[in-house]
C-alpha cells in the first residue's frame, strides 16, 4: 500500500516557510510522502498570509484552485489569515479544517484523522495560546535554512494586524536555538537565516538579548554563514553592527524596514524612529561594512501621504543608497487604526508612486550589483539548473551564475565576477 501524500503551499514571509517545513517533517515522520504542489495529494496544507487584502485573496483563490483540481483532498488552512478570519475561510468550498497560528503544532494530529466527508473543523485562537511558541526551522528545500528565533510583536503599528495574528513578542531560550542550529549543521546546510516577526526584539521571554543570541550562534560548528532576515532600525544597535562586521560568519546583508522617509507619516504610522535616525543607522552599517547589501521595506499611499511626503521618502532612499526596495501599496486591514484615518490616498496615485519607486529600485540594485564586477568573492551555490547554469549568492547577496557543475552544490567557492546581465545577475568564473 502506497503512503498517503501531503503537499504544502506557503504564502508570505520566511517565518511561514520555516513553520511549513517543520510541519512537513511531522507528516513525514508519520509516514506521509511529501509531494510538490503540482501533484494531487491526500492532504493539502495552506500556510496563509494576511499582510494585505491581496494576500487574503491569494489564499482564497489557492483554496478554490486546489479543490477544483483535487476535490477529494483534505484542505487544511493555517497561518495569519486563518488566525484573523477563521470563519470566513471555513465558508470556502473544499476547506476541511482551519487552525489558528497558535494551533500549528497540533495540525498533524487534528488533520490526519479527518475524512473528506467530515464537517469543517475550526479552531479559533484562545488567549493562552498567544503565549506559546511553535519552534521551527526549514530543512531539505534549499541551501539555506530559516531558523525561527522569535514570534509576535508588541509594536502595534497603525497599519498592521501582526499583533493580532501572532500575539505578543516571545522567544525560545538561546540554548534551545543553539541546539537547533547544531541539528541544521548536522543536516549539511551551510547557511542560516535568522528570522522572526520582530527579530531584534528577541529576549522578551527569557531576559536574554539578540546580541547574546548572535554570539552563541556564531560558535556553532558547521554553519559557515548567518543572515539576519529583518531588523527594526531602532533595534539595530551599534553593538550588533560591530559584531556583524567583526564576525566572518555574519554576512554583510541587512533588511531594514523604513516604511516612510517622512517624519509626519512615520508618526502617523506609529513607528519608533525618525527618518534621520534611520539614515544614521545605515551610515553606521556603511562605516564598518562599505560593501553591505541594504534591503529596505517601503509602504506607499498611507493615509495623509502627500506628494511632498513621498518625495521625502524618495530622496532618503537615494541618499542612503539602498541596494533593493521591497515596495508595498498601503492596504487597509480591518481593526487597525489606519482604517479610521482621514485623507486617504487615491489608488491611482499610490500605483503611480509604486511605479516610481520600482524604477528607483531597479536603478539602485543595478548600481549595487555592477560594483561587484571584477571582484573575487565567496559564493554559496544552490542546486537549481536553468539553461545549463547554476546560481549562488555572495555574502552580500549578489546573485552569481556559472556553468552547472554538481560538485559545487552547497559549497562556498571563490568566484571571479565578470559581467552583469539584464536581470542584474553576475556571470562568474570559478577561481579555486
Amino acid at each position: 500500500m502506497s503512503a498517503r501524500k501531503v503537499s504544502f503551499h506557503t504564502l508570505g514571509c520566511k517565518l511561514n516557510f520555516s513553520e511549513s517545513s517543520t510541519l512537513a517533517r511531522q507528516f513525514e515522520q508519520g509516514g506521509f510522502e511529501r509531494v510538490t504542489s503540482e501533484v494531487d495529494a491526500d492532504i493539502c496544507v495552506i500556510n496563509s498570509c494576511s499582510v494585505t487584502e491581496h494576500a487574503d485573496k491569494k489564499c482564497r483563490n489557492l483554496i478554490r484552485r486546489i479543490h477544483r483540481r483535487n476535490p477529494q483532498a483534505i484542505i487544511a488552512v493555517t497561518g495569519c489569515y486563518a488566525q484573523l478570519k477563521p470563519e470566513e475561510i471555513a465558508q470556502i468550498e473544499g476547506v476541511s479544517i482551519v487552525l489558528s497560528n497558535n494551533d500549528k503544532g497540533d495540525l498533524y494530529e487534528r488533520t490526519v484523522r479527518l475524512s473528506r466527508t467530515s464537517p469543517v473543523e475550526v479552531y479559533p485562537c484562545d488567549v493562552d495560546a498567544l503565549t506559546r511558541f511553535f519552534a521551527a526551522f526549514s530543512s531539505g528545500d534549499r541551501t539555506r535554512t530559516f531558523l525561527k528565533v522569535q514570534d509576535g510583536c508588541d509594536y502595534c503599528c497603525a497599519y498592521c494586524t501582526i499583533h493580532y495574528a501572532r500575539g505578543s513578542s516571545r522567544n525560545m531560550p538561546i540554548a534551545d536555538l543553539v541546539e537547533e542550529a547544531r541539528q541544521i549543521a548536522a543536516g549539511g546546510q551551510k547557511e542560516i537565516v535568522i528570522t522572526g516577526v520582530n527579530t531584534g526584539d528577541f529576549g522578551r521571554t527569557t531576559g536574554e538579548t539578540f546580541l547574546d543570541l548572535l554570539r552563541a550562534l556564531n560558535e556553532v560548528e558547521g554553519i559557515e554563514r548567518y543572515r539576519i532576515s529583518s531588523i527594526e532600525p531602532n533595534l539595530l544597535t551599534d553593538e550588533i553592527i560591530a559584531f556583524c562586521a567583526s564576525s566572518p560568519k555574519f554576512q554583510h546583508h541587512f533588511h531594514i524596514p523604513l516604511q516612510s522617509g517622512s517624519d509626519y507619516i512615520l508618526e502617523r504610522m506609529g513607528r519608533r524612529y525618525t527618518a534621520e535616525r534611520f539614515a544614521e543607522r545605515i551610515a553606521k552599517v556603511r562605516s564598518l561594512m562599505p560593501d553591505a547589501f541594504i534591503g529596505i521595506d517601503v509602504i506607499v499611499g498611507f493615509p495623509g501621504e502627500k506628494e511632498e511626503h513621498f518625495q521625502e521618502t524618495y530622496r532618503l532612499l537615494e541618499r542612503v543608497d539602498a541596494s533593493f526596495l521591497h515596495i508595498f501599496p498601503f492596504s487597509e486591514r480591518p481593526g487597525t487604526r489606519a482604517v479610521e484615518m482621514p485623507d486617504k490616498v487615491q489608488s491611482s496615485v499610490a500605483t503611480e508612486r509604486v511605479e516610481r519607486l520600482e524604477e528607483l529600485s531597479r536603478r539602485l540594485h543595478a548600481n549595487f550589483c555592477r560594483q561587484g564586477v571584477g571582484l573575487k568573492q565567496e559564493v554559496l551555490f544552490e542546486s537549481t539548473l536553468r539553461g545549463g547554469m547554476m546560481t549562488g549568492f555572495t555574502g552580500n547577496y549578489r546573485r552569481v551564475k556559472v556553468p552547472y557543475d554538481r560538485r559545487y552544490i552547497n559549497r562556498i567557492v571563490p568566484v571571479r565576477l565578470l559581467e552583469m546581465d539584464e536581470q542584474h545577475d553576475l556571470r562568474g568564473e570559478i577561481d579555486e
